[in-house]
């Protein structure tokens, strides 16, 4: 073969391993993104991400967020500190997973690990008279009718998740 048919061909399979590990590593991108994470339990001695309280040690609602790229998980002792923490415009576009207590599910002084749900698509009740880690909280449901009935005997109004912003944080008090 001559030299210049060899160098081609050289050429040729370099180019081909290098799209082959470029098409793996966004394989790999691709999966690393889609895998599904997961809410961990609140131990004993967790401090929220935001404040440095012992998140154990609070009654109502928390919060647990991934951030993309982050292997870590944040956990937050209420869903006001969640919500402060995630709508910062440093943090908003890095939230991969983020999930709060159904507390339809919990009860409010002490909420369990196997209450939480996607924060998303859950329903809040802002304004209610139960207080949470912080003071006044966003009471998270995973449905609407539970939310409606929290909000009937506790006072406050329904919220999505797509409607909560720092004006509404900012407007509960202390």
């Amino acid at each position: 073969m001559p030299r210049f048919a060899q160098r081609n061909a050289r050429i040729a399979l370099l180019l081909a391993l290098t799209l082959a590990l470029a098409l793996a590593g966004c394989n790999d991108a691709t999966t690393d993104a889609a895998v599904a994470r997961r809410a961990m339990a609140i131990e004993s001695a967790d401090e929220c991400h935001l404040c440095g309280m012992i998140i154990a040690n609070f009654p109502g609602p928390k919060g647990q967020l991934y951030e993309q790229g982050g292997p870590q998980n944040h956990k937050f002792c209420s869903t006001r500190d969640l919500f402060a923490y995630l709508l910062d415009p440093e943090h908003r576009h890095r939230i991969q997973q983020v999930w709060v207590h159904d507390m339809a599910r919990a009860p409010w002084e002490h909420p369990g690990d196997d209450a939480y749900i996607d924060a998303r698509q859950a329903w809040y009740v802002v304004g209610s008279r139960r207080k949470g880690g912080m003071g006044p909280t966003l009471a998270s449901f995973a449905q609407q009718a539970d939310a409606d009935a929290f909000a009937r005997q506790y006072g406050g109004r329904l919220y999505r998740f797509q409607q909560i912003d720092l004006a509404l944080l900012s407007s509960m008090g202390f």
